[in-house]
């Protein structure tokens, strides 16, 4: 059975060989049905319909000799009329001719004319063919009406201009008969019509409606005039006899309006015909320019093509977003343009959204129109994409929209718009910004992405421990020539805005003049002689095989001729020319350059043009009167200077001591020092090693502070005591070290990053500080499992609008305090109010606790005007104006004169975007930039920290010195000074600032108000120096005076001292009291709570890369790269420390590398 079920049956013979040749057919007793598909295809009528309509190239052949067959009958008929003359009578075909002169109109021109019998015949063969063609045509697109195909108007044309002359090849005597052939020129422009649809059709070109709008238009323009001369000059050869040149001068001046009369329709059928086409063009006409019009404006709002010639003839790059507001737009154009390589380039810009009025002004401004294109369109559609040639673009750059309300929805339209872009061109360089470190790993296959709450955390963090470092960070990213306040009377803006033109540049060793003698010495060596010779900071290289860049490799790192350097400097050294200085124009510069505590540049800077030329310092040996960095001799009486030795060009360990200005950052877990056993297990417990679980992919990991066990949740809240401890408030747990406070909405997983750089393995843990997180709504258990493996972190919920939840965490003895700015506020109906309620808060903690450092993210910067606001402020008035004057000259750093943005206090994510568009040109900004963040820890590269010079210190008197003590000795760079000033009250209206509430604040509350004389001497020894202060106290006494009751008697006097004490008591006393209040009512201690020490009355701004002979003051700080500290450790102890990391969260941490 199973054989004969096995058995396969042979092959008919005769069907073996044609199906050999002809494929697989049906066997003789096969049951099987062979079904062809699409048979209908196969009729005749479908392969015609498939020729002259379906298929677009031929379909557009056919309609190209349509098009051409009716030029011809137009071109026939005009010479018809050439070569006819109608002076000369003429009749039908064969009849003599007669010259008819009557009184009336002679109707025998009009309707006769000469024909020729080879002219005639040319034009039979035309309407014969045209009339088939139509006729065919009309049967193929046949749809069961027949009325349809025979009223339509192209149809009836043809009709009238075809069937006359076939009726003449049976009717001979009719072949004089005058047809209105020049009708034809209307079926020409239905033919044009056609044939350019089915060209854009076969092109695959959609965006033609402008093109065919106005090719509809000129069309109609000269049917409408041909049919006006021809039917003019035929009316008229009944009357005028003009001719086609006459007829077309008549029909020009009338249609224009002109309308000069010396030539006019003599008879009433051609007077007729021009009013009929008069109302015809007045009607058409505005119709087809209404239609014109409303596409022009269409194509304004999409924008339009960006031109293919010009994308391969000239170089452009694409910016991608989602709603283009007008700050974006100028921070990106602005800085994009600022580098002189990028002026020739075009700038395409894809927005999904219609322009709006504001940035359609800015682009019609002659500077941007020429050099930027406004595409409407969507990145996810490959027609936008080629309308903005994006496979041609030099980069393309995706941001988000921060501005969204649900920011993750943001981020997945940037991924998608990312994907797209790659699928499209996967040769153009991707420039993407993303707003949450968890949906960054999608997005991976980027050149340069920039994460913003990564940044944005970490710089919030190290603004705790480095003051002010975002706006080190904002001013290495942005591009400026350090021109800016260089005209204010006040030497400390001329300073800083000097060192705010200081950026980060490039160039290989091999090909430099700073570095180029330095090759086989070690780093250090050239970083500090660089900057003594040159004024230029070294604070990186990358080896030619390594693409990781190593901030301050270390005093073992040797130079060679193919590292590429980093370096800071006002320009790059291709820009700069260099001139050595005479030795006594030295001498005189050394000497009329200081004018106080601080110096300008010994080297002038001279910005022209993009260059600088610098005065190359003479590095010889001078005596030790002047300011230079040689040691002195062995007779100097300045026995301190003496200890500043040397910097070698090869270190040894000999040299590598620690300063006696820094404690040492590497601390052994082995040896705890007399401290950590005196405070028991707080510090001993802790570990060293990577954090076992992160909260998202991708983020890099860093060597930390941890616990040897994690902390229960339980115990992660602050404010709720649980089994294991008993604590209710900050103040109960007795911590040694500042708080830092960290106020924000939900805990995201940039949260994390804040975290992280205050917990690194190079912070001592004795000056660790507790953090407690301030949230809006209780984290998840994924965050929390990120947390607790860190020392000292803790979480409560609340808000920075209660008062008993600010006092809970410990705000009264915090270091610092991070107000975040809240995703669910960041959109408003006004933009610029989207910071409304963060800046109310702020204000609000700044008038509480005025004494606490609150360091604030805003979403604009241009509010950063009203942090720490004061009204009656003159000093900050002057600075709004100053703001003002260099804005008008064209700052891309106008803002950076507020004092708050200055001394570091707040900050905007927005002004780190110029850190992805400078990524263009640099592209190891972003690397950098991580680096000194600590989101990024390679090894043997160095970490940014900072010291505060105190009166120990000042014996080193200049920055120079300074630079060459630490580079001898811990192998320090130091890159910059954070510095505060007192403001100093003077006459002058751009320096004064004076309210009477103020000065209110800090009288002496013992003095009567009623004793004038009292007053005024109480006042006189303080205000002796400010004329104007004395006399705003004086009016102040005499209108507090004026107030006293006059009344007698004992309750009289009783009634006005309680007024008068209540009066006394100043606005700051009153929060005091109130503060005080809720914490005794919330049971805390009022102890730490000082109301009257703050820092109103001071100034604060930073010195990137100052010269060399700038002063040091008492408090500067100094902003240090320090070597990595595990970069020269023994594998012994590298193991030993790392052995932590394979004990904890194992499991955990092979999930995370996934």
């Amino acid at each position: 059975m199973a054989d004969l079920e096995s058995e396969v049956p042979p092959l008919p013979p005769r069907y073996r060989f044609r199906d050999l040749l002809l494929g697989d057919q049906g066997w003789q007793h096969d049951d099987r049905i062979q079904v062809e598909f699409h048979m209908n295809e196969n009729t005749f009528k479908e392969r015609l319909k498939l020729f002259f309509i379906k298929n677009q190239r031929s379909s557009l052949r056919i309609r190209l000799f349509n098009f051409s067959l009716k030029l011809l009958s137009c071109l026939l008929y005009i010479i018809r009329v050439l070569l006819d003359d109608p002076t000369q009578g003429h009749g039908c075909w064969g009849c003599s001719s007669q010259n008819h002169t009557p009184v009336k109109i002679d109707w025998s021109p009009i309707i006769w004319v000469n024909r020729s019998l080879p002219l005639w015949g040319l034009q039979v063969s035309v309407a014969l063919i045209s009339l088939f063609e139509t006729i065919l045509l009309g049967y193929l697109s046949y749809k069961g009406n027949i009325w349809e195909q025979v009223v339509r108007i192209p149809f009836l044309l043809e009709i009238i201009n075809a069937v006359p002359f076939i009726i003449t090849i049976f009717w001979p005597s009719l072949r004089n008969l005058f047809i209105p052939v020049f009708l034809n020129c209307w079926l020409a422009k239905h033919a044009l019509e056609n044939m350019i649809n089915d060209l854009h059709r076969a092109i695959q070109r959609t965006q033609s409606a402008m093109f065919n709008q106005v090719l509809i238009l000129i069309s109609t323009l000269l049917c409408l005039i041909f049919t006006c001369i021809c039917g003019i000059q035929h009316l008229e050869r009944a009357g005028n006899k003009l001719t086609l040149f006459d007829s077309l001068y008549f029909c020009i001046v009338t249609f224009s309006t002109v309308g000069f009369g010396d030539v006019t329709p003599k008879i009433w059928p051609s007077k007729l015909l021009v009013v009929i086409m008069i109302c015809v063009a007045l009607v058409v006409l505005p119709i087809q320019f209404e239609q014109l019009a409303y596409l022009w404006m269409e194509r304004q709002k999409s924008g339009g093509n960006y031109s293919r010639h010009r994308a391969q003839t000239e170089k452009h790059v694409v910016l991608c977003v989602s709603s283009l507001k007008i700050d974006l737009l100028m921070d990106f154009l602005n800085e994009f343009y600022a580098h002189p390589r990028l002026q020739d380039y075009y700038v395409v810009i894809l927005c999904p959204t219609e322009m709006d009025a504001q940035v359609r002004r800015v682009l019609q401004i002659p500077m941007w129109s020429q050099r930027v294109i406004y595409l409407q369109g969507s990145a996810l559609k490959d027609q936008d994409l080629l309308r903005a040639k994006m496979d041609d673009a030099e980069a393309c750059f995706i941001l988000s929209s921060r501005c969204e309300v649900d920011r993750t929805a943001a981020d997945h339209q940037t991924i998608l718009r990312a994907w797209a872009v790659k699928d499209f061109a996967p040769k153009c360089p991707l420039y993407v910004q993303i707003l949450k470190p968890e949906n960054k790993f999608h997005i991976k296959f980027a050149d340069h992405v920039v994460c913003e709450e990564e940044f944005k955390y970490a710089m919030l963090a190290l603004n705790c421990i480095c003051p002010a470092t975002s706006t080190l960070i904002t001013l290495l990213v942005h591009t400026s020539r350090g021109q800016e306040g260089q005209q204010s009377p006040e030497h400390w803006q001329k300073m800083y805005g000097r060192c705010s033109g200081n950026e980060v540049y490039h160039i290989q060793m091999e090909d430099s003049t700073f570095f180029a003698e330095y090759e086989g010495k070690s780093f250090t060596y050239a970083s500090f002689h660089a900057h003594k010779k040159f004024g230029v900071c070294l604070i990186g290289v990358r080896r030619e095989d390594n693409k990781n860049i190593l901030l301050n490799p270390g005093p073992r790192y040797i130079m060679s001729s193919t590292d590429i350097c980093f370096y800071i400097n006002i320009t790059k050294e291709e820009n700069s020319a260099f001139k050595k200085q005479e030795q006594h124009r030295k001498n005189n510069d050394s000497k009329s350059f200081y004018h106080g505590p601080s110096r300008l540049p010994l080297h002038s800077v001279i910005a022209s043009m993009g260059t600088v030329a610098i005065d190359l310092q003479d590095t010889g040996y001078r005596s030790s009167s002047g300011h230079n960095l040689t040691l002195p001799s062995e007779g100097n009486k300045d026995g301190r200077r003496s200890s500043i030795a040397p910097v070698l060009e090869v270190a040894d360990s000999s040299s590598l001591q620690t300063c006696d200005l820094l404690s040492d950052q590497s601390e052994d877990e082995t040896t705890p020092s007399d401290d950590d056993i005196s405070m028991g297990s707080e510090y001993v417990q802790y570990a060293k090693g990577y954090p076992p679980y992160s909260p998202y992919i991708g983020s890099s990991p860093t060597f930390c502070h941890l616990l040897h066990e994690k902390v229960p949740f339980c115990c992660l809240r602050l404010d709720q005591g649980c089994q294991h401890n008993y604590y209710e408030d900050a103040k109960a747990y007795g911590f040694k070290n500042k708080l830092i406070i960290v106020a924000a909405e939900t805990a995201g997983n940039g949260l994390y990053n804040f975290i992280v750089p205050l917990r690194a393995y190079y912070r001592p843990k004795k000056e660790l500080n507790p953090i407690v997180l301030l949230l809006d709504n209780p984290p998840d258990m994924h965050f929390l499992d990120a947390i607790c493996w860190f020392p000292m972190v803790y979480y409560m919920v609340g808000s920075i609008d209660n008062l008993d939840d600010l006092l809970r965490c410990g705000v009264t003895f915090a270091a610092n305090m991070v107000v975040v700015d809240k995703e669910s506020t960041m959109s408003a109906e006004e933009d610029y109010m989207a910071d409304a309620k963060t800046i109310v808060n702020v204000q609000t903690l700044f008038r509480l606790f005025s004494s606490l450092s609150i360091i604030t993210e805003l979403t604009h910067p241009a509010n950063m005007r009203f942090m720490q606001f004061r009204a009656k402020d003159c000093y900050s008035l002057a600075l709004s104006k100053l703001e003002k004057k260099e804005r008008e000259k064209g700052s891309n750093l106008a803002f950076m004169f507020r004092l708050p943005f200055a001394a570091g206090r707040v900050f905007s994510i927005s002004m780190l975007d110029t850190l992805l568009y400078q990524s263009f040109v640099k592209d190891y900004m972003i690397s950098i930039t991580r680096l000194l963040l600590g989101l990024d820890t390679t090894p043997g590269s160095g970490f940014l920290c900072s010291m505060k010079i105190t009166e120990d210190d000042l014996w080193i008197r200049t920055y120079a010195r300074l630079y060459q003590k630490l580079c001898s000795s811990t192998g320090d760079i130091p890159i910059g000074i954070y510095r505060t000033e007192s403001q100093k009250l003077t006459t002058s209206e751009s320096q004064i600032s004076i309210s009477v509430e103020e000065w209110e604040d800090t009288k002496d509350t013992k003095e009567q108000p009623n004793n004038r004389n009292n007053h005024r001497n109480s006042t006189s020894s303080d205000q002796s120096d400010h004329p104007l202060l004395r006399r705003k106290s004086m009016q102040w006494a005499r209108r507090l005076s004026r107030k006293v009751p006059k009344h007698s008697g004992k309750t009289a006097e009783k009634i006005s001292q309680q007024r008068m004490s209540l009066y006394k008591r100043s606005e700051r006393q009153e929060l005091a009291e109130l503060v005080k209040n809720r914490m005794k009512h919330l049971g805390l201690s009022t102890a730490g709570y000082d109301e009257m020490n703050d820092h109103q009355n001071t100034l604060s701004y930073i010195l990137i890369n100052p010269s060399p002979d700038t002063r040091l003051e008492l408090n500067d700080v100094v902003y240090l790269i320090r070597p990595d500290p595990l970069a020269y450790v023994p594998n012994t102890a590298s193991s030993r420390k790392n052995s932590f990391c394979h004990t904890i969260g194992q499991d955990t941490r092979e999930e995370t590398q996934l």
